[in-house]
């Protein structure tokens, strides 16, 4: 499914089943160097029971045209411009990863306009290693073996079941990479998660329950990282579940 937001192409996967306005919303918000095809199972299972799905593929990724965002702050107004192209009024926000920021911040803008927030392997602040950083600049290839070592489980040996995921995980980067010719989205994403300062003051204005869904396998995003924006969703008197996960 196409939607025009803000003047471009953008595409949504709906799991399979046409768009119905009566039916409640789920937006579906990938990380860095993905498109919609990472909630692929999420987005079919949702479809499936009940709810219109939006797995955005982000400006300048895989399918969709224009600018892709420089900032946390950029790709969650794409989120809001998402909403009213559909003619949505109100829709569960679900990221993971950069993802997850940008479903953070849209969901403090957007306020009652967002009925849950879903947070999946989230951190704040979501700092990115320098050499990452440097890496997903000049030797992209490099930066992406890095991450997808990182991000497979290490609950089995390399020659174990789920190892395929690996290969998997290169070859969705690589088509990632290759969508946009013009800018870097690999490098443009990881900044964006490192210079993201707006998690504390965002998970305060939020109008809705939040969900923390967490890997505690997880070494790129690890659970201890995602405790100061736990904490502050309580402090700030939210309704606050956390999911810890035995899985990377």
């Amino acid at each position: 499914m196409y939607l025009t937001v803000n003047g471009a192409a953008t595409y949504c996967y709906t799991g399979g089943k046409p768009f119905d306005a009566a039916k409640p919303t789920a937006v579906l918000i990938h990380g860095v160097v993905n498109d919609h095809s990472v909630w692929a199972l999420q987005s079919r299972y949702l479809a499936n029971h009940g709810w219109n799905v939006l797995a955005i593929d982000l400006p300048g990724h895989s399918r969709s045209s224009g600018e892709a965002p420089a900032s946390v702050e950029a790709a969650a107004d794409v989120v809001a411009a998402l909403l009213d192209a559909a003619g949505v009024q109100r829709a569960a926000l679900v990221g993971h990863s950069w993802g997850s920021l940008i479903a953070l911040e849209a969901a403090a803008r957007l306020g009652e306009r967002v009925s849950h927030l879903v947070l999946v392997g989230t951190a704040f602040p979501m700092k990115v290693s320098p050499a990452l950083i440097e890496a997903s600049l000049n030797e992209p290839e490099k930066a992406l073996r890095m991450v997808n070592v990182f991000s497979r489980s290490t609950l089995a040996s390399p020659s174990g079941a789920g190892f395929w995921v690996y290969g998997a995980g290169l070859a969705l980067g690589r088509r990632v990479l290759r969508s946009n010719r013009q800018v870097n989205v690999f490098h443009r994403g990881f900044v964006a998660c490192d210079s993201y300062a707006g998690g504390e003051d965002a998970i305060a204005r939020i109008a809705c329950p939040v969900l923390f869904a967490l890997g505690e396998q997880d070494q790129m995003t690890v659970p201890k990282a995602a405790q100061g924006l736990i904490g502050a969703a309580r402090a700030a008197g939210k309704t606050v579940a956390v999911a810890n996960l035995p899985v990377g």
